[in-house]
């Protein structure tokens, strides 16, 4: 369950806005933005709190209602709908939240949960939900990763990076934006086809008049979906200013060109964040694309090409075996609930108190240094940076092929961004006056190649493994403590005895 459904307009807030309106819960007026809504009600200051005035009655004078009990509202409703679908009474639910969904809103939330018989088992944050959708399937390998997940929601967009490390997730870096999301792309639309409608009825402008602007929006919007789906889309209005009906045809090309500024919006987003988490883009390993506006192929594409090769990026034009992104956060918070439903109260709570979920973190990777064949040294990473401790990783190294004594050297290690330049092509053609940068063509030269290497720091420890047989393997165990000492036990595999050792914490 997650606080994202359609809504009556005609009794509570522009749903649209909902989620902006549940990020107020816990606030007060003077700390809000009461931007007006042109759709349905407009934030009001009633002794300080926020309120709004909605006609929630055939008949009879309008009521005003706090954002509190419109949430209230909001749940039973969608209580009543979950009931009905399934059959039974829904009496509890995982809700998914935004990051910045602070404690004070968290337990506003709580309480207006009650007021509509609802028990609220656990509020996950909404990145994770989306993370616990995919990592939930039969398919789903677990494997330490760092995952981007970016929901491009209506009116607003969020991003987050996270670290997934033995199935448990640490979130590193987080962006929310209002400038770039789904209503900016309805906008452009809507401006589009305003001035193509000004262009052949002497300049009536439909967004000036309330009930032509609506009738422009609504069209707006049902375009933009058709166009995530097919490569045309017909934007049909009847009487849409002035008595004049309006029809046109509009492809793919056309409004991915108009809306380029706000794409591209998108992208710097994402790359903000990456940087914000002090990783590069090669750090990412998948790209996680949730909310109603991922659906649109170029956000997809364009963000396909900020990541490498390598970078998975999950999204319905660009994986067949995407979650509907629309459904990512509720598909998770559902996973979650079915996973804690038998689980007492008490011991949720503290499985999920500060005390629990706040741990320390390693800065570094840790690993040893292995031998190749032609003598050059590489580092093997064990133990992956961001992972929370306490943590324990095995890895076997492969012993020199006659066998022998083995050095396991333990280190520290760091990821590097290699930049790769070309060297500049000189001209084939025409005379050579001088040797200066004029002899060189910069159109022909090739790109610069980044590639992501590993960075040796100190040494931690080493430790000298005898008489390992011959094409025979050395199990090097790391295990990470809470206070961050570091126990290190090699071995030969299948062979008696062992080194152990353990270094105090720093």
């Amino acid at each position: 369950m997650r606080l994202k459904n359609s809504l009556a307009k005609s009794s509570l807030p522009c749903p649209r806005r909902f989620k902006q309106t549940l990020l107020n819960i816990s606030h007060s007026f003077k700390s809000i933005d009461p931007t007006h809504c042109h759709a349905a009600a407009h934030p009001e200051d009633k002794n300080g709190t926020v309120s709004f005035t909605i006609q929630d009655k055939a008949e009879g004078e309008p009521s005003v209602v706090s954002v509190s009990e419109i949430t209230t509202r909001y749940l039973q409703r969608l209580v009543q709908s979950a009931s009905d679908y399934i059959g039974k009474k829904v009496t509890s639910a995982v809700v998914a939240v935004p990051t910045n969904f602070g404690e004070k809103a968290r337990e506003a939330l709580t309480n207006a949960a009650k007021g509509a018989d609802l028990e609220i088992l656990q509020l996950i944050n909404e990145p994770v939900a989306s993370l616990l959708a995919y990592d939930a399937r039969p398919e789903a390998k677990l494997e330490d990763k760092i995952i981007v997940v970016a929901d491009l929601g209506a009116t607003r967009s969020d991003v987050a990076v996270v670290a997934s490390r033995g199935g448990l997730y640490t979130i590193l870096a987080t962006a929310h934006d209002y400038e770039f999301a789904g209503v900016q792309l309805d906008k452009v639309l809507m401006d589009h086809f305003a001035k193509e409608f000004m262009k052949k009825h002497a300049n009536i402008d439909p967004r000036e008049n309330p009930k032509s602007l609506a009738k422009l929006k609504a069209e707006s919007e049902a375009t933009k979906k058709a166009l995530s789906i097919g490569t045309n889309a017909n934007f049909s209005v009847e009487s849409l200013a002035d008595g004049y009906d309006f029809q046109m045809t509009i492809n793919r090309l056309r409004y991915e060109t108009i809306s380029r500024k706000v794409f591209e919006g998108f992208n710097r987003l994402v790359e903000g964040v990456v940087k914000k988490a002090g990783l590069d883009v090669l750090d990412i390993d998948e790209v996680i694309l949730s909310g109603g506006t991922s659906h649109t192929p170029r956000i997809a594409a364009n963000i396909r090409s900020i990541f490498p090769p390598t970078t998975n990026i999950l999204a319905p034009s660009t994986s067949a075996t995407a979650v509907n992104p629309s459904e990512l956060q509720a598909r998770g918070a559902a996973l979650q609930a079915s996973l804690i439903q038998e689980y007492e109260f008490n011991d949720i709570e503290q499985s999920t108190h500060p005390a629990v979920t706040t741990v320390n973190h390693i800065a570094n990777a840790i690993g040893v240094i292995t031998l190749s064949e032609d003598g050059e040294e590489s580092f093997t990473p064990i133990i992956a940076p961001e992972t929370a401790v306490p943590a324990r990783r095995t890895v076997h190294v492969d012993a020199p092929k006659e066998g022998g004594s083995v050095l396991v050297k333990v280190v520290e290690g760091g990821t590097h961004i290699k930049v790769t330049k070309p060297e500049p092509k000189r001209k084939e053609d025409g005379p050579k006056e001088d040797e200066d940068d004029s002899d060189f063509d910069s159109e022909e030269e090739e790109e610069e190649h980044r590639e992501k290497v590993w960075k040796v720091g100190s040494t931690l420890a080493e430790a000298a493994v005898k008489d390992v047989k011959k094409g025979g393997k050395v199990e090097v165990t790391i295990t990470v403590s809470n206070d961050l000492s570091v126990m290190i036990t090699t071995r030969a595999v299948g062979g008696k005895g062992g080194v152990r050792g353990t270094l105090k914490a720093p």
